[in-house]
């Protein structure tokens, strides 16, 4: 039958996500980094996904299609919801067993992910000591890191006027970091995008200086963070969260990302976005 459909222009897709996650029916999906239609018969044409788009990239068109299938899309959707829920279990699962670990650490994998707690004296000097209960690679394991003499408007030693980090995580890949940390608990949480802390001088000043800190890149990552931020605003004791992200249109994933995550977590948290221009300014 010919009926009205959506159609994707791959050459305009910037490979944000924002269509796929405001698609109800889970028509759109992200194939190789673009956002590409997985079946005619999963979209109903009224197109909600039109307006997510940041870039034009969705239109509708007239064309012979699938008709709109609803048993489909339920089963679809369904196996969707299954998969998500496997999947939060299996990493609520790993959490409670890494959680169960005697003191003693047991590393085995990439020592660049290890969680461990971290303390920053007052010279530039740093050293970690091992959280108890790391397993899997040491790089990613979950690392509190305290700073002793942190100047919040200089940052930095004054002897040598050495600028000091404020970060005070380990891991903050949000792809890396753990489901539970000792350090999301009562946190302030900073979600940022990769560029920002490149773009803005005063990055650890401003933003990172008293928080928890997750960064990410939607379009490099090729994920939608929303499953991973749920799970972390849902078992920990969130106060508040500040979204740092970049003026191009494809930042507005992790934006939207933050904004699913509070809704599918069920919790009624402050929040904020700031947003950083390409030449390092603030936008009002």
């Amino acid at each position: 039958m010919v009926r009205r459909i959506v159609e994707i222009d791959q050459k305009k897709c910037n490979g944000c996500g924002l269509c796929a996650s405001a698609c109800h029916e889970g028509a759109i999906g992200m194939v190789d980094g673009k956002a590409t239609l997985l079946k005619d018969d999963y979209c109903d044409g009224l197109g909600d996904c039109l307006p997510a788009c940041p870039t034009g990239a969705i239109s509708f068109v007239e064309r012979e299609a699938a008709a709109y299938d609803e048993a489909a899309v339920q089963v679809h959707m369904a196996a969707r919801k299954a998969k998500q829920v496997l999947e939060a279990n299996a990493a609520a699962n790993a959490s409670a067993r890494s959680e169960a670990k005697p003191a003693t650490p047991t590393f085995g994998g990439c020592p660049g992910s290890m969680s461990r707690f971290l303390k920053r004296p007052d010279t530039a000097t740093s050293h970690a000591s091992s959280a108890a209960t790391s397993t899997g690679c040491p790089g990613s394991a979950a690392s509190a890191i305290t700073h002793d003499n942190f100047s919040e408007s200089a940052a930095c030693d004054h002897s040598e006027n050495i600028p000091i980090s404020a970060l005070s995580n380990w891991p903050v890949q949000i792809k890396l970091a753990p489901i539970r940390a000792p350090y999301f608990d009562g946190a302030k949480l900073l979600i940022a995008a990769d560029c920002t802390a490149y773009a803005y001088s005063r990055f650890h000043q401003d933003f990172i200086h008293g928080k928890i800190t997750l960064i990410g890149c939607p379009k490099l990552d090729n994920v939608d963070y929303s499953e991973k931020l749920t799970q972390i605003i849902a078992q920990n004791d969130i106060k508040s969260i500040t979204v740092v992200r970049m003026e191009v249109p494809c930042c507005g994933g992790i934006e939207q990302a933050v904004k699913n995550a509070l809704a599918a977590s069920g919790k009624m948290i402050p929040w904020q976005v700031d947003i950083i221009s390409t030449d390092g300014r603030i936008l009002e």
